[in-house]
């Protein structure tokens, strides 16, 4: 390396390294706030799955949150003083805690929205107030929009990024190039209705939105906004995703299908529709389709080579905002569906059909 490189390398280092020295502090708030908010206890039906106080329930959420974003040397730390908590969190920037408090505001407004739905009579005793906690605060590279989160997320994993949903779509990035330690940057999640289901419970959900327009629109503005003028890609997962998005920006997006909105006046924020990523089990089961594995297995290639190429797309756009999205799908579809297509096959036949590598070169090598 060139010595004048090496100082200015040296140097930003330090710089790096010195920002990293502050002590964040902030103030959640009421015991009562801070315990709605983080859907305390999240598993406890007389015993506690995990027998944690509210203190150690906002440190795991944190501290999740703290290692997604890339400082893992980060210490996370709730006191109480009287019916109050305060968080510390030492070693990141400062300046850390604003989305944070972002996110908890756009919390209020979801637990107003859940309990004006309650009083209407529409909530149900299966569901669970649940914020996307957690996630990337700060160096975020693309926002997932989705329906609504599992209910296990909350009650088994105290993971917002664990599930079957969140597990798939981690793979494809990954495939596309995404080192699987980066994937939570690429998954921020906004899920349109705050509440944690069982998965039966889709239809029900999307009759709920309209309580929840102020937090959802506040989120998608926080989130998607980036850092300096380059705002974030997203991707929208799911017809009733899709429908919301033209009901709210009166943008159409089909499967595939390339969006601009502006959730900030003056800021445009590129979207492509996608399947939901737990579509493909639907659309490849026999019983969907005549019950003629053929027909299943056709219909199951097709979505997989929808939703690697949507996975490409948000790997290419969150690695460069600023990247023309049209040119970007372009050359996804041109790699995952053309140049690539028998990889895509046999990525279909191993993940959803289970079958071994080697059977499912085979398989390709005949459907080819």
């Amino acid at each position: 390396m060139p010595v004048r490189k090496g100082i200015a390398a040296g140097l930003a280092a330090m710089a790096f390294s010195a920002t990293l020295q502050a002590d964040v502090q902030l103030d959640l708030g009421s015991t009562e706030r801070v315990t709605r908010l983080f859907a305390y206890p999240n598993n406890c039906h007389v015993i506690c799955y995990r027998n944690w106080t509210l203190e150690q329930t906002v440190e795991h959420y944190m501290t999740q949150s703290v290692q997604r974003d890339g400082y893992a040397d980060a210490k996370v730390a709730v006191n109480r003083d009287n019916d109050r908590l305060f968080l510390t969190i030492q070693g990141v920037p400062d300046g850390y805690g604003t989305p944070l408090q972002a996110l908890l505001e756009a919390g209020d407004m979801a637990y107003q929205g859940a309990s004006r739905l309650n009083s209407d009579g529409k909530w149900q005793y299966s569901w669970y107030f649940f914020l996307p906690l957690g996630m990337a605060l700060e160096n975020r590279r693309s926002v997932e929009l989705l329906h609504f989160p599992p209910d296990y997320s909350l009650t088994q994993a105290q993971d917002y990024l664990e599930s079957k949903t969140t597990d798939r779509w981690a793979d494809l990035l990954s495939r596309n190039g995404i080192p699987a330690e980066q994937t939570p940057a690429y998954q921020t999640i906004i899920d349109i209705a705050p509440i944690a289901a069982p998965a039966s419970a889709g239809s029900t959900l999307e009759e709920v939105y309209d309580y929840f327009q102020d937090y959802q629109k506040s989120m998608v503005a926080q989130l998607t906004a980036g850092s300096g003028k380059q705002t974030l890609p997203m991707v929208a997962f799911g017809s009733p995703v899709r429908n919301w998005i033209k009901q709210q920006y009166g943008v159409s997006l089909n499967v595939l299908g390339l969006g601009q909105i502006k959730p900030v006046e003056g800021k445009s924020v590129a979207v492509l529709g996608s399947n939901h990523p737990s579509y493909i089990w639907y659309a490849a089961d026999p019983e969907n389709n005549d019950d003629n594995e053929e027909k299943a297995d056709q219909a199951g290639l097709k979505v997989m080579g929808q939703d690697i190429t949507a996975a490409c797309w948000q790997a290419g756009m969150g690695s460069d905002p600023g990247a023309d999205p049209q040119k970007t799908l372009d050359a996804c579809t041109q790699k995952w569906q053309v140049t690539d297509k028998v990889q895509t096959c046999e990525l279909f036949y191993t993940s959803i059909r289970n079958l071994t590598p080697e059977q499912a070169a085979a398989k390709c090598e005949t459907d080819a």
